[in-house]
């Protein structure tokens, strides 16, 4: 029902912003263990909630209609219950990284269970989806350094930018669905061809603030070869789909974007191992 394997999406970028903050405040194995507690309870839990609001409107709509819930495999209390268990997991691993990050992950709830109700109300909404994903590296630096930086802010806001421009090219396929539900997305409000526009300008948006990451944080120069590589394959992404091609936007939302989130984690450890075996 969660779909394990897109954690790729924020799993990587979590670690990245542990990463960046390891460089300046070092970091232990219990700690990785438990952000990726951490991360993989409180990313299945929002996908857990976002299947029981959209229940009805899965059923409805052709492309989600045998997901889980509306094809009947699963009930809405099993899922209840895993997503609880899920959310309680992710209190449990942020408190045992810091009172702080404990304290800071009914927040984190808040946003990444916000998102499934967004839609019903803004064709923003992908931005919010952004917004839920971007506490991913966020909370990586805050449960190293123990508090905020501009350096976490920057690659936060890139996630989000990221993020959003994949959740546009994904929500073409349901613009007539959304139209008739009276749900909200720019492809919606828009149609495909401008929402596609709009993609572009939140991946250009996003790369741009990777760059911004490696000068504010003086990576090694091999930071940017990965970037270089980041930039090459989010444009790739958009010459995949087209308003009236939608057909390879599996490969463009799933494929490229998990090579993308690795890649960018191993470009930063290997930036901050260069910088450390250098210096």
């Amino acid at each position: 029902m969660v779909k394990f394997a897109h954690s790729v999406f924020a799993l990587p970028f979590a670690l990245s912003g542990a990463v960046l903050a390891a460089a300046g405040h070092g970091i232990t194995w219990p700690q990785v263990g438990w952000i990726v507690v951490a991360m993989f309870g409180a990313r299945n839990a929002a996908m857990g909630f976002n299947r029981l609001v959209d229940h009805g409107l899965d059923a409805d709509n052709p492309r989600t209609a045998d997901r889980e819930l509306p094809a009947g495999r699963l009930s809405r209390a099993a899922a209840w219950t895993v997503t609880l268990a899920l959310s309680a997991l992710f209190v449990f691993a942020s408190f045992r990284l810091s009172p702080l990050c404990g304290r800071l992950s009914f927040l984190a709830l808040a946003i990444v269970f916000g998102y499934s109700l967004t839609k019903r109300f803004t064709w923003l909404s992908h931005l919010f989806l952004g917004l839920a994903l971007a506490v991913a590296p966020v909370g990586g630096w805050v449960a190293v350094a123990g508090g905020f930086a501009l350096l976490a802010w920057l690659l936060g806001a890139a996630v989000l930018l990221w993020v959003a421009g994949f959740d546009v090219i994904y929500a073409c396929q349901d613009t007539e669905f959304d139209r008739q539900a009276g749900l909200h997305s720019l492809p919606a409000r828009f149609g495909p061809a401008a929402a596609l526009v709009a993609a572009r300008v939140f991946h250009l948006g996003a790369w741009l603030l990777l760059v911004a990451v490696g000068w504010r944080g003086q990576l090694h120069p091999v930071y940017w070869i990965g970037v270089a590589a980041i930039g090459l394959l989010l444009a790739w992404q958009h010459r995949l789909v087209g308003a009236q091609d939608l057909s390879r936007v599996g490969v463009a939302f799933f494929n490229l974007n998990a090579v993308i989130a690795v890649l960018y984690l191993v470009n930063v450890l290997a930036a901050v191992l260069a910088g450390a075996y250098w210096s």
